[in-house]
């Protein structure tokens, strides 16, 4: 659990978190193709937030005391199989009725083959980023990483 300024202030359990939507740090990863393609995903209908719904980057909620990067890397290999050289692009906050979120996104380049190993991911595709609004427009995305991953990557 984070403050108003985003300082850790004490440590919930994933559920209680959703139920008050607690502010909580999370990590973004934008896998981009060697070509500069970038990858989106649709994330499987168990998910706890955002069932079904496509998104720009995997990524998800740090556990306490974790790094930045340390959780940018488990969470790559964790929902896509994979492990690459990270660079941090940049951050912020996003607030709905929904999440609370402080986070840092990420970029790593990776051509794959990909492996959906824990079930969070149930397909993804490289498309171009002219290719973006388009796909933003016509399918239904996570509203975090819409916020904060679109301005780093446009």
């Amino acid at each position: 659990m984070l403050d108003a300024d985003g300082r850790p202030v004490g440590v919930a359990t994933r559920a209680k978190m959703r139920a008050r939507n607690l502010r909580h740090r999370v990590v973004f990863v934008v896998v981009r193709s060697s070509s500069a393609e970038i990858l989106l995903h649709r994330r499987s209908d168990a998910k706890d937030l955002w069932p079904g719904r496509w998104d720009l980057a995997v990524g998800g909620v740090l556990t306490a005391g974790e790094g930045w990067f340390s959780a940018a890397a488990r969470e790559l290999e964790e929902e896509l199989g994979v492990a690459g050289e990270l660079a941090e692009l940049g951050g912020g906050n996003y607030r709905d009725g929904y999440v609370d979120v402080v986070g840092r996104v990420f970029t790593v380049t990776h051509d794959g083959p990909f492996r959906f190993a824990d079930g969070e991911v149930v397909e993804a595709r490289f498309i171009t980023l002219s290719e973006l609004p388009a796909s933003l427009r016509a399918n239904a995305f996570c509203a975090d990483s819409v916020a904060l991953v679109t301005p780093l990557v446009l």
